[in-house]
């Protein structure tokens, strides 16, 4: 995960950045746990993805 993405952020890095991030999406929802601590990472790592593609104009 990210630390901070910031309005400032170098969509040069997007594709790393996108591929590393949905790599450990698809971890955390492989493990099949929901507890409230895995569920608010998964909605920050959503957040993160959706953030790079809106700044970066990438479809998903």
């Amino acid at each position: 995960m990210l630390n901070q993405l910031e309005s400032d952020y170098n969509c040069a890095q997007a594709g790393d950045d996108l591929h590393q991030l949905k790599q450990e999406l698809a971890e955390l929802r492989g493990r099949g746990s929901e507890s409230p601590d895995t569920q608010e990472m998964i909605n920050r790592l959503e957040n993160q993805i959706s953030f790079i593609q809106n700044k970066c104009d990438i479809r998903p």
